[in-house]
């Protein structure tokens, strides 16, 4: 299940099951009102049969001088709960009938334990009923997602054939025409294309389940060696130490691949690129132009240069979501940009 179809049958159940969950406790706590209510009543019901015929089990009984008392009244005090009812042909005395607090309290416990337990019980069948409603909720959706990847990637399938043959025909009139700067500019622009669509194909892929241990010195030794080929003006500098990662390779060197290739592109002529590791960060930073804007460089279709479409990085991110790297970005115009990724839940 990917990310986003976890998150959404979170919030779905979360949604449901909350909103039942109050419902049902607004309706088991006026049943407990209801209940201890009864049990009050009942108790009083017990203490004016026992003011008749002076049977009274489980109950106390006292004779007290008339005060201001209300009769046929069941009162709580501190120590006892109880009620006075009147003496026949007497004028100066009532008949106190009662029980101790703590008596009362241990039975109205129980009461609130019953409830309690009834709530757990309630709260059980809805969550599962909740679980359920997610479920069936999520699948249109999930089915609308599955319909969408799978036509994304066959346009991505698709762009092969008229790709190749842009890189065929450019290549043969190169070697007709010689260098010329429309035949560079439609190079750059299938460089692009093929840039974006492996970037796509990155992003359609399911990272979070696909994990790999490998070195990340090797790896970027190799990813490096790639990359500079087509950058002779530049310098590369490279400062890994051998550390093993465990994560998905083919994402992380998406992820990479796109950081370096980005830092040499908007270089400045004999400017450097820094690709460094140490204390669990592994950082790109290059002299080039610098991003105005960096707080949105992550945004999609964002972008301050005339080359590409403004999605490379956006993917970047969210593929360093799936790997759970976090990534961050310093840059100031005409000095350069540093990126960061921290690898501490990927050692």
């Amino acid at each position: 299940m990917k990310k986003i179809e976890k998150e959404s049958l979170l919030k779905s159940f979360l949604l449901f099951f909350v909103s039942q969950a109050l419902l049902v406790g607004g309706l088991l706590y006026l049943e407990y009102i209801k209940e201890l209510k009864n049990f009050d009543d009942e108790l009083f019901n017990k203490m004016r049969v026992c003011s008749f015929d002076l049977k009274c089990e489980d109950l106390k009984i006292d004779f007290v001088p008339k005060e201001n008392y209300e009769l046929y009244k069941i009162y709580k005090e501190k120590e006892y709960v109880g009620a006075y009812f009147s003496i026949l042909g007497s004028d100066k005395n009532s008949l106190k009938i009662y029980t101790q607090m703590s008596t009362y309290k241990s039975k109205a416990a129980k009461i609130k334990q019953d409830t309690f337990f009834s709530f757990l019980l309630v709260l059980v069948a809805v969550g599962v009923l909740s679980l359920l409603f997610s479920l069936y909720a999520l699948s249109p959706f999930r089915n609308a997602l599955r319909l969408t990847e799978e036509f994304i990637k066959d346009i991505l399938h698709d762009f092969n054939t008229p790709l190749s043959t842009l890189r065929l025909n450019s290549s043969m009139l190169k070697s007709e025409l010689g260098e010329n700067s429309k035949i560079n500019r439609i190079e750059n622009s299938v460089a692009t294309i093929l840039s974006l669509q492996s970037n796509l194909r990155a992003y359609l892929d399911n990272h979070s389940s696909q994990k790999e241990s490998f070195d990340l010195q090797e790896c970027i030794k190799s990813r490096v060696s790639l990359i500079e080929k087509n950058f002779e003006t530049l310098s590369f500098e490279l400062n890994i130490p051998k550390t093993s990662l465990s994560t998905n390779k083919d994402a992380f060197i998406r992820v990479v691949d796109n950081l370096i290739s980005n830092a040499a592109k908007y270089n400045k002529q004999g400017g450097k690129v820094i690709v460094s590791f140490e204390n669990d960060v592994f950082s790109i930073q290059d002299t080039g132009k610098g991003i105005k804007n960096p707080k949105r460089i992550f945004e999609r279709f964002y972008k301050e240069q005339d080359r590409g479409i403004g999605i490379g990085l956006h993917i970047v991110q969210k593929l360093c979501e799936e790997l759970k790297i976090d990534i961050s970005v310093q840059s100031e115009v005409n000095r350069g940009t540093l990126f960061r990724l921290n690898l501490k839940n990927i050692i």
